[in-house]
């Protein structure tokens, strides 16, 4: 099946694309990597009037420390944010998250931030950005805000994100001193969507865990005492569905399993 028709609009400024967002709103579609929009537009399950390709804007295409976070551009490929020789040391939880997003043929064309924008529940990239507590830096026409990773996510594939606006970084705040880290992911095969994916962050007695694969978004949960059954009242608690991979009942089962070898992972790295 061949797309239906849509204008392209190869932005060369932020202005250019916000102008475009504005006067088109939810008829536009901004196009960065393409790994999942270009499936949806040649299965016409997405028929946008225009699309505002944004790989070419001056600035958006950089990885930078600021404010002791990482920032990532909205042109920045997966793939070049993995080979970043200082990912690891400033931030080992998402260094050894990216692995698992997707194929290297992927990771060779998806962007970070449209990872984030798609926020798809069973995807690595908005996991880790709300275990972290991450930030999106949000822009349009009238200007720019920040929203927290928490406040960012609404539902299935759904965000605060307005129609005029485009996200133009993503902040993953780096370690500190403490923090140990560790990922782990169930899923079909390497590189599919994660059936169940655990984050841990453990900071002396502190225990944070962040789940995806079984809510309609990333699910983070700080834990005082991280003991068995304080994981199993967890896992019991999340609003799991039911779907051609796994049941409800079998997702909460691998919280209770994966999160605490995640968890565990994490202790022994400290």
């Amino acid at each position: 099946m061949k797309p239906a028709p849509f204008d392209y609009l190869r932005a060369g400024s932020l202005r250019e694309a916000h102008a475009a967002l504005a006067a088109e709103g939810g008829d536009a579609a901004i196009i960065a990597g393409g790994q999942t929009l270009v499936p949806l537009l040649s299965m016409r399950m997405a028929r946008p009037s225009v699309l505002v390709d944004i790989m070419h804007i001056d600035g958006l295409n950089g990885i930078t420390v600021e404010d002791n976070a990482i920032r990532v551009g909205a042109a920045v490929r997966q793939a070049e944010l993995l080979a970043w020789p200082e990912l690891a040391r400033h931030q080992p939880l998402l260094s050894e998250a990216l692995p698992w997003v997707g194929h290297w043929q992927t990771r060779a064309r998806g962007t970070v931030c449209g990872s984030v924008a798609l926020a798809d529940p069973s995807a690595e990239l908005p996991l880790v950005l709300a275990a972290l507590g991450g930030e999106v830096v949000l822009s349009s026409g009238k200007g720019h805000r920040v929203v927290k990773a928490d406040d960012f996510f609404t539902g299935l594939m759904s965000t605060v994100r307005q129609d005029d606006e485009l996200i133009e970084a993503v902040r993953f705040p780096c370690c500190r001193d403490g923090e140990s880290f560790a990922f782990r992911e169930f899923a079909r095969r390497h590189g599919d969507f994660a059936i169940v994916a655990c984050a841990a962050i453990v900071a002396g007695t502190k225990v944070r865990l962040a789940v995806g694969g079984v809510a309609d978004r990333p699910v983070v949960q700080d834990f005082a005492d991280a003991s068995d059954d304080a994981l199993a009242a967890f896992a019991d608690g999340l609003d799991a569905r039911d779907d051609l991979h796994a049941s409800a009942a079998y997702r909460r089962d691998l919280v209770r399993r994966l999160g605490r070898a995640t968890i565990e992972d994490a202790k022994c790295r400290a």
